[in-house]
């Protein structure tokens, strides 16, 4: 014998189906929705050292991605007076679960300190060997050394930075203060968006240098993105 199901019991069983289904379709959404999250690793530049905390390198970048309609938590790792070494070492415990993308900014107290440019490498590499292990995308800053260590020094040491973003596929910025000097800029000018200390950038020098890297950020960004879904 057939039974037939009467219209009530069969728009509720439906009703409970489709509810159900945008039960399952808004919880995927929520995980979804949820922000990517960008590691920032680095010294005294990262940590916005000298500056209000709202005026740093991490809080401005995050505003600006945001303005730009990303998505994205950036997390400040900055360790002012870090070197390669001390990024290194703490590079584990930076990379909280849940991190999608890494920044590296580290180099500047190596380079200051004269420290030789192989243990840097070594040091850098390591980074970036963790990073890969964990399947995170990194834009690496590079760093740029000065001509008073001699020209064997700044060859060596300029070249890390591009040959292990080769080496790893990473993203590559030219140098963190790269965007204040873009189109040859006048050396006074620069000044002005330096703090009194000659090494560290002012509130608008930090703004530049986002607006600078900003664009490179929003490439690791789409990166991390089809890392999420392949």
């Amino acid at each position: 014998m057939i039974h037939l199901i009467h219209p009530p019991f069969r728009y509720a069983v439906l009703r409970g189906l489709r509810n159900v289904t945008m039960a399952w379709g808004l919880m995927f959404s929520a995980v979804a929705a949820e922000p990517l999250t960008i590691v920032a690793l680095g010294d005294s530049l990262t940590a916005g050292y000298g500056l209000d905390p709202a005026q740093g390198f991490v809080p401005q970048l995050q505003d600006w991605l945001v303005a730009q309609g990303q998505d994205v938590t950036v997390v400040n790792a900055g360790v002012s007076g870090d070197t390669t070494a001390g990024g290194l070492s703490r590079l584990e415990w930076s990379l909280a679960p849940g991190t999608d993308a890494l920044i590296v900014t580290l180099g500047g107290n190596d380079m200051l300190r004269g420290l030789p440019p192989e243990e840097s490498r070594a040091n850098l590499d390591g980074i970036l060997k963790g990073a890969q292990a964990k399947g995170l995308p990194v834009l690496l800053v590079a760093m740029q050394a000065p001509g008073n260590y001699g020209p064997d020094y700044k060859t060596a040491f300029d070249a890390i930075y591009p040959e292990l973003a080769a080496q790893y596929g990473a993203l590559l910025a030219p140098g963190f203060f790269a965007p204040l000097l873009d189109g040859g800029a006048d050396p006074a000018a620069v000044q002005g968006l330096m703090q009194a200390d000659g090494i560290h950038p002012n509130a608008e020098g930090v703004k530049r240098i986002v607006a600078g890297l900003g664009p490179l950020v929003i490439d690791l960004i789409a990166e991390a993105g089809r890392s999420q879904n392949p």
